[in-house]
């Protein structure tokens, strides 16, 4: 594009404004762009996610140490308990550590029970774990044994009161039942915390101990892909009434192009996917579309300005006037998320990498997909001129 003919079409260019030709990239960046969303489809369809805490259920128990934490010994012990998928992050301060598994404490505490009642010998098990009648307030479960009487029971010293509470046992047919105080969760975090304390030699504190059921953790993630969807859908209606159809098209293939990108990464590097990195993602969806505004918004003002220019004219003009507002903005965000990558603590690992990753594609993705596409489509000055209302002077002119 020559500058006389920029001088010639219009006034409102400055003379010396060098136009970086965006769009003569704009094949290989389609077909770049295709081959990574291909890869990171495919990538989610062989290998999936690694679903945290928040959408398979499990627990998390908050400890506190009365000295620093040394995470090496306590993420051994973790696995040395055979706990599923077990994370030991510090949290606040060096001393207070947060634990993560997919185990439920409940069902680890009903798998060591049974497992020390299966020594009794004669075929004694754990067969049922009821809840409490009236009769028996005070006490949190049953746990019914086959195959052992009461005095067997006793005799082994299993249910000890310094680690279930009080306790009942009593006969029933062809086994006994026993009545705890103490829920299994409590007795086996008890039991880890316990093992923690022999291993780190520190005295611990339980703050705080939650379990999340795999029901509950399949419906977080459920309602969380129909709040992308909800997202895009909103995004595509108001583009479409802000803007015109064309570019609603172009911003949601940018999104969706954005959106699969960033879960590809998790998907092939395995990283844990929670509800911070969902919430990432959703923040990256508003994050882009804002951008993707500002250029449409300078092109849709340069098709009207610059009228005898053509579509790939324009949308170079309108990224050039808006690229140093986009580098500054993007660059600002990116360095802010290093930052809390780096000294945010691990449990905003999954965010900000998803937000640095969604950062650079969103940068990309609005001047090479979201311009490219509308571009493709056909976007042309007529689909931008203010239309003319009716009964207007230009209506009843004879």
């Amino acid at each position: 594009m020559s500058k006389e003919k920029l001088k010639d079409t219009s006034q409102d260019l400055p003379k010396e404004m060098k136009i970086i030709d965006f769009m003569a990239l704009r094949h290989y960046a389609s077909g770049f762009s295709i081959v990574l969303t291909i890869l990171s489809l495919i990538s989610i369809a062989v290998y999936g996610f690694k679903l945290g805490l928040d959408f398979t259920g499990g627990t998390q128990l908050e400890i506190q140490l009365d000295r620093p934490a040394n995470l090496a010994e306590i993420r051994t012990l973790l696995e040395e308990e055979h706990l599923r998928t077990p994370v030991a992050v510090t949290f606040g301060s060096d001393s207070d550590v947060m634990i993560r598994t997919q185990d439920v404490m409940k069902d680890k505490g009903r798998e060591q029970i049974a497992a020390e009642v299966t020594k009794l010998g004669n075929g004694a098990a754990l067969t049922a774990i009821d809840r409490p009648s009236r009769e028996q307030e005070g006490y949190t479960d049953i746990l019914i044994i086959s195959n052992a009487t009461p005095e067997q029971i006793t005799q082994a010293n299993i249910f000890t009161n310094e680690r279930f509470g009080k306790t009942l046992i009593t006969a029933k047919e062809n086994g006994s039942s026993v009545a705890i105080e103490k829920s299994l969760d409590t007795v086996y975090s008890n039991y880890l915390i316990t093992k923690l304390q022999t291993v780190t030699g520190a005295k611990i504190k339980i703050l705080s101990s939650e379990s999340v059921g795999s029901q509950v953790g399949e419906e977080l993630f459920n309602q969380g892909g129909v709040g992308i969807f909800c997202a895009f859908f909103m995004v595509f209606i108001y583009v479409a009434i802000q803007f015109q159809w064309k570019f609603s098209a172009g911003a949601i293939v940018s999104l969706i192009h954005d959106t699969i990108v960033t879960l590809g990464f998790f998907s092939f590097f395995q990283w844990d996917f929670d509800l911070t990195v969902l919430a990432a993602v959703l923040a990256l969806i508003g994050y882009s579309i804002n951008d993707t505004i500002v250029v449409f918004d300078r092109v849709r003002e340069n098709f009207r300005k610059l009228r005898k220019m053509d579509a790939l004219e324009i949308v170079n003009i309108s990224m050039t006037q808006t690229l140093g507002r986009s580098i500054m903005t993007h660059v600002t965000v990116f360095l802010v998320m290093a930052v809390l990558y780096e000294f945010g603590g691990e449990l905003l690992h999954g965010f900000s990498i998803a937000m640095m990753i969604g950062v650079v594609f969103g940068t990309y993705s609005s001047i090479y997909i979201a311009a490219n596409t509308t571009i493709a489509i056909g976007i042309s000055k007529e689909d931008l001129m203010p239309q003319a209302k009716e009964g207007s002077e230009a209506d009843t002119a004879p």
